[in-house]
């Protein structure tokens, strides 16, 4: 095997999983409704309730919607990286996947370009999001966007091996549906994609601690930063090293599953 027989390989699974994603155009439709309402209809809402003070990245006070886009970019990226796994429990018993590991080329390369295909098309559709927030008043120069995307890339690749670590685990797709609410849910209301961490330090020193040990705290606050040129160097570190470790347990796991 070339190191082009390799790229073609990968060139043919991202192409493939990005033409499917395309023709089901009413797949882009839904992911951006729920990001959208949280934004024009929640935001709005709770505008006054939750007034947000300077901290960084923001050298100036800013207004609710501002501070959720970053949150609201990682739930996008969240909820799409587990119906991704989804649709893998599904792929492995009927579908495509059982054809794609008949092939020749080691089995944890598949599992790798499948991680990147899923992680290319949630930063699509982030930046589709981020540009229409720009609507309702939400500010982002245009550094910001360039940051954004390997730091929206290294998010979803990380969230795409949690999700096929879970699918790996769980065999029958009614059970993977239920845990995938399991980690969904508290995943993203225990992190600071609502609200600061020094408001839930006020309400709870206990919800605070889980909130700092969560990684999607870290996807999101990377995300923010990027948002605004800079980098976070501590949620930096926390994404790259649990990406590294979910993706190794996720291969190693599947491989196991002969």
């Amino acid at each position: 095997m070339t190191p082009m027989t390799y790229l073609y390989c990968m060139n043919g699974i991202v192409k493939r999983d990005v033409l499917r994603f395309l023709q089901q155009r009413t797949r882009l439709l839904s992911v951006l409704v729920r990001p959208l309402l949280w934004l024009v209809v929640f935001a709005a809402g709770f505008r006054s309730a939750l007034g947000i003070s300077i901290m960084e990245p923001y050298s100036t006070y800013i207004t609710y919607q501002q501070y959720i886009t970053p949150g609201l970019g990682g739930m996008i990226i969240l909820f799409h990286c587990m119906q991704s796994s989804l649709s893998m429990v599904y792929d492995r018993e009927m579908g495509s996947m059982k054809v794609l590991l008949m092939s020749p080329l080691p089995r944890p390369f598949l599992l790798f370009s499948k991680l990147v295909a899923g992680a290319i098309l949630s930063t699509f559709q982030v930046l589709i999001f981020l540009l229409i927030t720009r609507l309702v008043g939400v500010e982002i120069e245009l550094m910001g966007y360039v940051y954004a995307v390997p730091a929206i890339f290294l998010i979803a690749f990380f969230l795409s091996a949690l999700g096929l670590m879970l699918a790996n685990l769980i065999t029958q797709l009614e059970n993977f549906a239920g845990v995938m609410n399991f980690v969904i849910f508290p995943m993203f209301f225990l992190s600071s994609a609502l609200y600061p961490l020094w408001k839930m330090q006020e309400a709870s020193m206990m919800l605070f601690l889980i909130c700092q040990f969560n990684p999607f705290t870290h996807c999101v606050e990377l995300l923010r930063f990027a948002l605004y040129g800079q980098v976070n160097e501590i949620a930096l570190g926390v994404v790259f090293t649990s990406a590294v470790l979910a993706c190794s347990i996720a291969l190693i796991t599947f491989r196991g599953r002969s």
